[in-house]
């Protein structure tokens, strides 16, 4: 059914209102608002992709990249490249290993006895440094 848009008299208005531009602001707001509310729900987490504990085939590093071992030791101690360290000295070394142009990748070693509290520390010295390539080594069960 076709519409006339023609005024029988020129003083009446045209009583029809176009509510497309209407349906479509609403779409809009209704997608802004759901964007908006998944991303404000994300928790704060450390970006870790933990390693799986039965034996997979692994890709291979990419050899550009540099490695730097870190040890928890079931005492809390902390050890970088063989150098023990304490909680504050580890933070000082990362920052400069934070300043490098391609940071190198964490490898963390930890103690089967060591408590969780200890590798708390250490990964919020890493998140305070703004380091986030970290791998966990762990033996393969057969």
């Amino acid at each position: 059914m076709a519409r006339n848009f023609r005024r029988h008299r020129t003083s009446h208005p045209i009583a029809d209102l176009n509510v497309t531009n209407l349906i479509d602001l609403g779409f809009m707001l209704l997608i802004i608002f759901m964007v908006v509310a998944t991303v404000s729900k994300q928790e704060q987490t450390l970006p870790v992709n933990l390693p799986v504990e039965s034996k997979s085939v692994q890709p291979k590093p990419d050899p550009t990249d540099r490695f730097e071992t870190v040890q928890v030791k079931s005492d809390g101690g902390i050890s970088l490249g063989g150098r023990a360290l304490t909680p504050a000295q580890f933070g000082r070394e990362l920052a400069v290993f934070a300043k490098l142009p391609k940071p190198p990748v964490f490898r963390i070693r930890m103690d089967a006895k060591a408590t969780l509290q200890h590798l708390v520390v250490v990964m919020d010295e890493l998140k305070k440094a703004g380091l986030s390539r970290i791998q966990f080594d762990t033996q393969t069960s057969d």
